[in-house]
C-alpha cells in the first residue's frame, strides 16, 4: 500500500501538469502559461519592462511538476504577479488527492459494513476508483475554466461523456457500488443501475431499450449544436434558420454522436453487465442534462435573462453519464448550498453577484462520491424507492423555483434598481 500511494502521488502531480495545460489551452482565451504549450510571445512593452532582468528561455526543467512552476516564476512580467501559485497548488492538490482517494475507497471506510454478504471485489473497487479519477480530472479542468471565463467548453464535456460511455462498456463495474438482492434473496454488493431500487425490467434488454438509448444519443448530439432560433418573422422562417444553423455547425457533434451510438450498440450486443452499465450511463446523461436544462429554462423565464450557461447542462450530462441519474439528482440538490455560501461571500467582499455554477456542480459531485457509502444506504435509497413520484417532485420543485426566482427578481429590482 505505501508503494501504491507513493506512485499515485507522483501520477497525481504529472496529471496535474496535464490539467494545467488543459485549463490554459482549452479556454476560449488561450494563454501561453503551461510549460507544455508554446512559449509566450514577448511584446515590446514587456521586453522593455524586463530589459534589466532578462527572462530565460524555457527548458525541460520547467516541465517537472511542482518544481517547474517555481522556476517559471521568472515569467511574472509576462503573466502577472504570483501567476504560478495556482497551478502549483493544483498539481500539489492532485498529488495528495489521488493517493488519499485510493486509500479511502480501497482500504478505508468508504463502504461501512451494513450487513451484506461479503464485500465488493478488489476489481470492482479499482474500476470504480479509475472512473472517479477520470471524472475528477475533467471536473477540475471545467471548474477552473469556469472560474476564469464563466464558460465550460464542449472540448471537456463532450469527450468526457464519451469516456463515461466507454468506461461503462469496458468496465461495467466502474459504476458506484450498491447493495442488490441475489437470486436467493440475500443482500450482496453489485453496481448502481438506473433501476437499483426495483427489479431490472427485462424489456429494456431488447430492441425497445436500444431505441431509447439511441434516441437519447441523438437528442444529446442535436442539443450540442449551437443553433439559432428566432420567433420574429414567423414559424416558417424560424424553422429555416434553425435547420440552416444546424447544418452549418453540426459536423463535430455528428461525429461525437456517431461515436456514442457505436459504443451504445456494442454495449447492447454484448448484453448482460455491459448493457446494464451502458443503459445506466445513458439514462444518467439524459436525466442530468435534462434537469439542468429545465432549470436553465425556468431561470430564463423568471429572471428575464440567461441564468445558467449551456455548459452547465453538458457538465451535468457528463456527471450523470459517469455516476448515474440518482447521483445527478443528489448533486442538483447539494450544489445550491455551496453556491449560496460562496456567492454571498463573494458579494459581501467584492460586490459581484454573478457566479459560475459549474464549479459547485463539480464540488457537489465530488462530495456525493466521497459520502456515497453512508449516504445511499442511510437515506438516499429510501428517496429513490418512491419511483414515479420522483419526476412529480422534481416538477413541483421547478415550479417552486420559478416562483422564488420571480420573487427574487422583484426584490433585486427594489434593492438595486431596474437596470441591475
Amino acid at each position: 500500500m505505501p508503494v501504491r500511494l507513493a506512485l499515485l502521488a507522483l501520477m497525481g502531480a504529472w496529471l496535474g501538469s496535464f490539467v494545467n495545460w488543459s485549463i490554459y489551452r482549452l479556454a476560449f482565451r488561450q494563454r501561453a502559461i503551461s510549460p507544455w504549450g508554446p512559449a509566450p510571445a514577448i511584446d515590446a512593452a514587456t521586453s522593455k519592462k524586463s530589459k534589466k532582468n532578462e527572462i530565460a528561455p524555457r527548458s525541460w526543467r520547467d516541465r517537472i511538476p511542482l518544481l517547474g512552476w517555481i522556476l517559471l516564476a521568472r515569467e511574472t512580467p509576462l503573466h502577472g504577479t504570483l501567476f504560478w501559485i495556482r497551478p502549483l497548488l493544483l498539481e500539489l492538490s492532485l498529488a495528495i488527492a489521488l493517493p488519499l482517494l485510493y486509500h479511502f475507497e480501497i482500504a478505508g471506510n468508504w463502504l461501512p459494513p451494513i450487513g451484506a454478504i461479503g464485500a465488493p471485489s478488489a476489481a470492482q473497487l479499482h474500476a470504480t476508483y479509475l472512473a472517479h479519477i477520470v471524472l475528477l480530472l475533467l471536473l477540475t479542468v471545467a471548474t477552473f475554466i469556469d472560474f476564469d471565463e464563466k464558460t465550460i467548453p464542449d472540448e471537456i464535456t463532450v469527450p468526457g461523456t464519451l469516456l463515461a460511455l466507454l468506461l461503462a462498456l469496458l468496465l461495467p463495474q466502474s459504476h458506484l457500488p450498491a447493495l442488490i438482492l441475489s437470486p436467493q434473496g440475500l443482500p450482496i454488493w453489485g453496481n448502481l443501475t438506473f433501476t437499483s431500487t426495483i427489479e431490472w425490467p427485462s424489456w429494456v434488454d431488447g430492441a425497445a431499450g436500444l431505441a431509447i438509448a439511441s434516441a437519447v444519443i441523438v437528442g444529446w448530439s442535436i442539443a450540442l449544436v449551437p443553433t439559432i432560433w428566432r420567433f420574429s418573422g414567423g414559424l416558417a422562417r424560424g424553422c429555416r434558420l434553425y435547420l440552416a444553423s444546424l447544418a452549418r455547425y453540426s459536423r463535430a457533434m455528428i461525429i461525437a454522436g456517431a461515436m456514442a451510438e457505436v459504443i451504445v450498440v456494442i454495449g447492447w450486443l454484448m448484453g448482460d453487465a455491459a448493457w446494464r452499465a451502458m443503459l445506466t450511463s445513458v439514462v444518467g446523461l439524459a436525466f442530468g442534462g435534462g434537469l439542468i436544462w429545465s432549470v436553465r429554462i425556468v431561470g430564463q423565464i423568471a429572471l428575464r435573462k440567461e441564468a445558467m450557461g449551456f455548459g452547465d447542462v453538458t457538465l451535468m450530462a457528463m456527471i450523470g453519464a459517469f455516476l448515474g441519474w440518482q447521483v445527478a439528482l443528489l448533486v442538483f440538490f447539494f450544489s445550491p448550498v455551496t453556491a449560496v455560501i460562496v456567492s454571498l461571500t463573494q458579494w459581501i467582499f467584492t460586490g459581484r453577484r454573478e457566479i459560475a455554477f459549474g464549479p459547485y456542480l463539480a464540488l457537489a459531485a465530488v462530495w456525493v462520491v466521497v459520502r456515497w457509502g453512508l449516504m445511499w444506504e442511510d437515506w438516499a435509497r429510501g428517496i429513490f424507492e418512491l419511483g414515479w413520484l420522483i419526476p412529480i417532485i422534481v416538477g413541483v420543485c421547478l415550479l417552486l423555483m420559478l416562483g422564488l426566482l420571480m420573487t427574487w427578481r422583484i426584490i433585486e429590482q427594489l434593492l438595486f434598481g431596474r437596470g441591475s
